[in-house]
């Protein structure tokens, strides 16, 4: 249990402190979007990977874009990550285009289609 909690902790930090380097304009690359969002990060168990995941109210191209980009600069990024996060190790970062919030507006577009 002391395990994931800590996990959880490592998670919680990098998905704030990534939302902080996004919103500041930290990493100074144009293809970020002011405009994206972590919707999740998901650690392995030796914390030495992290997926995160990022969404946007933006087109897909544009989300992709910023996707690539923040793939690109993950070096940057973990090395300001690891100023921040107290481990041994910090994760290799890799970033995934999230869709979840288009995929769920479009179901409330359906549901409400199917109501009226």
């Amino acid at each position: 249990m002391g395990e994931s909690f800590r996990i959880q902790r490592v998670e919680t930090l990098i998905r704030e402190e990534l939302g902080k380097m996004i919103l500041s304009g930290t990493i100074k690359d144009p293809r970020i979007s002011n405009l994206i969002s972590v919707s999740d990060v998901d650690i392995s168990r030796d914390i030495k990977y992290a997926k995160i995941y990022i969404s946007g109210f933006e087109s897909d191209k544009s989300l992709e874009k910023s996707v690539e980009a923040l793939n690109h600069a993950c070096g940057f990024i973990q090395m300001k990550l690891a100023k921040k996060l107290k481990t041994r190790n910090t994760p290799k970062l890799t970033f995934f285009v999230d869709n979840s919030i288009k995929q769920g507006i479009d179901m409330i577009k359906k549901i409400e289609d199917l109501n009226s």
